[in-house]
């Protein structure tokens, strides 16, 4: 990240993994009935609730980077929201995978798909930012 310029493959991947993110999510909440063995403490209005916390992880470190003074805690933030995305693997730790949905499958797969590449764009931005020689 030179000169504090995000990198054009870091926001489509943020972008990338924001929609399919809210894809599973609204899935999730609109056809919870669809999602086997989840707790009956989840409700649709929980499921958006999440999904708003998980994202704002992401936002709060999206406008790290803009603002230019705190690019590595702006990283770390970015990291942080991308390994939210394996969450939704926790579907299959409740159910296997053949009693999903074809779409319920897809929308899982696709955020954790969009999460692990938003997390090597990432640690790959944070690791050449730490190897750069401080400057005086």
């Amino acid at each position: 990240m030179k000169s504090g310029k995000l990198p054009a493959l870091l926001v489509v991947l943020a972008v990338a993994y924001f929609l399919t993110s809210l894809g599973h999510f609204t899935h999730n909440a609109e056809f919870i009935c669809e999602y086997p063995n989840l707790p009956a403490s989840f409700t649709s209005a929980r499921i958006y609730a999440a999904w708003a916390a998980i994202t704002s992880v992401g936002v709060l470190g999206f406008f790290l980077l803009i603002g230019k003074k705190w690019i590595a805690t702006g990283l770390v933030l970015v990291a942080a929201y991308a390994v939210l995305g394996f969450d939704g693997l926790g579907h299959y730790a409740l159910a296997p995978f053949e009693w999903h949905t074809r779409m319920a499958n897809v929308t899982i797969l696709a955020e954790v798909v969009a999460a692990a590449l938003l997390l090597s764009a990432t640690v790959y931005q944070l690791v050449a930012r730490l190897r750069q020689p401080a400057s005086i």
